[in-house]
């Protein structure tokens, strides 16, 4: 029996009704999704508006750091010795470059010694920020700069333009004083950030300097200036299509400083160095303003803007003169008989009668040992007037430990020795100004030596400016300078103004030194260059009417010498000769101006190589100052016929010549007229005279 099928239908209500459930609800999220985008279209359309515009016009437009122009340095006179010029220059952006290397290779063949700095100019590209031009190479000729321009469309992400570089137009005259400026390094980064400061934007910029050295390293902060900003139009792939001058905000030049120094005397010191080594220092008695202050060998600081190429840096760097080193105020050397009139003023200190008399044989035996003079045959009798016109060793030997060292110390630092001054710029040496409290100190702090006691004999050494001690020429001339004020300790200012505004002006205190002792050292000093058996009397003749010099020369040995070896001739080696040295202020009955030069490893001495160098630049000095040039110019007096009256109360005849022994002639040392040269005693000038 067969079973017949079973056919079952669902209600058709049932099943439209689930249709109807599933057409609800579909609908239902359509409908809040279209809702919901309707919602966040008037939000960004009409409640963000504002905020998504300015996000748009950020992404077309772009601020463009523009470093500002640094700030010009002048001398005294108003002469720029620091500035800006105009410059062209190509530059890179990388990403702007589809191929960098392909990129270099065609702009090789425009400027070829672009290839030699390929690898420098692909790391300054790489870590330079995006779309930042990084300086190529600067300074084109217009040849090179048309010759970018005409291909400028086959050379993407390469452009070409003009703006401003550092200039220093008086070359090496100023390169240790002013400086120089270079790229910013990643130390100078690290440097700002140990400080717990964060870099400015400037610092990151490929084309921006910082300053280095001097002067423009002192007072960078003042001479940057602050950064404008470009604003500039850039498609999709950030590239410069437009630029908005309305919006953009120029940079503001950095301060103005004014220096105190001097470009004539500035120039005329580096002139007379010729290729000798040393350093030079022109002080205003008055004012402590150096008018000078110059090392020798000096340097280009121009090469260093856009980079000193590492042949000529390493040149510079094995040089043995050492054209990087600032011998003004950084290298140090014996003072040698420049030192005498510190000892001098310690005798006066220390009661020692002026009068009193030593015989110079030669030599002053002290213990076991044989302190030689310079003059071989000796001086002969001498009191503090004579040793000091005729630099005699053996009397500063033979009163020296009457004194005692730290008298001749203490004297030394009340002249300037021993100290660094705030002249604004760093790297001053402060030298060695030898003790017995130093002494025990330098001993503890090395123990280099077993026994840290001071011994007499070594007070021998200090008192003829040798031994332990080391100066610089900058203390040379602050020494010289208060000798020749006699009232007031200068010190020394090398910048006068920033930005307008006067630099602080140290206060002067007053010398610990009476006014008959230093009038005993200076009468000293001026028959050292103008009586004719003064050390200095050859080279120290200005030629400038009655405007006279006072002096004091010096030779300072560099070595020990053995027994027996003679000093380092003309044709010696030149790391074994000794140095040359001359101080001197002018005029000397009236002093204005002091100087102090130093000739390292000098052909003879300091009467031959370094005296006449310091006259030629006194010269300038004098020559500049209208009060000198009126006292130079003007007539001579007319001398009286013979028979005719001197009206009554008329200025009396100049003073001549005293006797010798008489008061006159003790009081004021006076030369008699000077022989032509051929009557001068020995040889003739230049000659090897150790003093």
């Amino acid at each position: 029996m067969s079973s017949e099928p079973s056919i079952f239908f669902s209600d058709v209500n049932e099943r439209q009704g689930s249709f109807l459930r599933r057409t609800f609800v579909l609908g239902g999220l359509t409908a809040l999704g279209v809702l919901g985008l309707t919602a966040r279209l008037g939000q960004l359309q009409v409640v963000q508006a504002q905020e998504y515009t300015t996000l748009a016009t950020a992404n077309q437009f772009n601020f463009r750091l523009v470093p500002p122009p640094r700030g010009i340095i002048r001398d005294r006179d108003g002469v720029i010795i620091a500035g800006n010029r105009p410059s062209f220059r190509v530059l890179v952006v990388r990403d702007e470059t589809k191929d960098l290397d392909q990129t270099l290779d065609l702009l090789g063949r425009l400027i070829p010694d672009t290839l030699e700095r390929r690898r420098g100019i692909i790391r300054d590209v790489n870590a330079a920020p995006r779309f930042s031009p990084v300086p190529v190479k600067s300074d084109l000729t217009w040849e090179e700069f048309a010759k970018v321009n005409l291909y400028a469309n086959e050379l993407p992400g390469v452009m070409a333009d003009m703006h401003e570089t550092r200039y220093y137009p008086h070359g090496g005259s100023f390169a240790h004083v002013v400086g120089y400026v270079a790229k910013v390094s990643d130390r100078d980064i690290k440097a700002v950030r140990d400080k717990g400061e964060e870099p400015s934007a400037l610092l990151f910029n490929p084309g921006f300097r910082i300053g280095r050295q001097g002067v423009e390293a002192a007072l960078d902060e003042q001479l940057r200036g602050e950064a404008g900003g470009q604003r500039v139009e850039v498609d999709a792939r950030g590239r410069v299509v437009g630029e908005d001058p309305e919006n953009s905000r120029p940079a503001v030049p950095g301060k103005e400083v004014v220096l105190t120094l001097d470009t004539d005397i500035q120039n005329r010191a580096l002139e007379v160095f010729g290729e000798e080594s040393g350093g030079c220092v022109v002080m205003d008695v008055r004012n402590g303003d150096i008018l000078a202050m110059v090392s020798s060998p000096s340097f280009d600081p121009n090469l260093f803007v856009s980079g000193v190429p590492s042949n000529i840096y390493r040149a510079w760097a094995d040089y043995e003169r050492r054209p990087l080193l600032d011998k003004a105020i950084y290298g140090t050397f014996p003072p040698g008989s420049t030192f005498k009139m510190t000892t001098a003023l310690a005798f006066l200190d220390a009661g020692i009668d002026p009068a009193e008399r030593v015989t110079c044989t030669g030599g002053y035996r002290f213990g076991a040992r044989t302190f030689r003079c310079w003059k071989a045959g000796g001086h002969g009798s001498m009191n503090m007037h004579d040793a000091i016109k005729n630099s005699c060793d053996t009397y500063f030997y033979h009163l020296c430990n009457r004194a005692g060292v730290d008298r001749i110390a203490r004297v030394a630092e009340d002249l300037g020795f021993g100290h660094s001054y705030e002249i604004g710029i760093a790297g001053q040496s402060d030298g060695i100004v030898p003790s017995q409290k130093w002494k025990r100190e330098y001993t503890e702090a090395t123990s280099w030596e077993d026994d840290p006691k001071w011994y007499p004999g070594e007070t021998l050494s200090v008192a003829i400016g040798q031994g332990a001690l080391s100066v610089n020429a900058l203390q040379l001339a602050v020494m010289t300078a208060r000798l020749a004020n006699g009232r007031k300790a200068v010190q020394p200012r090398l910048i006068k103004s920033i930005d307008g505004e006067p630099y602080a002006e140290a206060t002067f205190a007053d010398l610990p030194f009476s006014t008959e002792h230093l009038d005993i050292v200076r009468a000293g000093m001026a028959a050292v260059a103008n009586d004719v058996r003064g050390t200095g009397y050859r080279a120290s003749q200005l030629g400038l009417g009655d405007i006279l010099m006072a002096g004091k020369t010096g030779t300072a040995q560099s070595r020990d010498y053995k027994p027996g070896e003679s000093r380092g001739p003309r044709n010696a080696v030149w790391s074994r000769r000794d140095h040359a040295l001359f101080v001197a202020f002018a005029p000397h009955d009236a002093p204005r101006y002091a100087i102090a030069l130093i000739i390292q490893h000098a052909p003879a001495g300091g009467s031959a190589d370094a005296a006449p160098r310091a006259r030629e630049v006194m010269k300038v000095a004098l020559l500049k100052d209208p009060d000198m040039r009126a006292r130079i110019e003007r007539p001579l007096p007319r001398e009286p016929e013979a028979g005719s009256i001197i009206d009554e109360g008329a200025a009396p005849p100049p003073p001549t010549a005293a006797e010798p022994g008489s008061a006159a002639a003790e009081a004021v040392p006076v030369s008699p007229d000077p022989p032509a040269p051929q009557d001068l005693p020995g040889p003739q000038p230049y000659l090897p005279d150790p003093q």
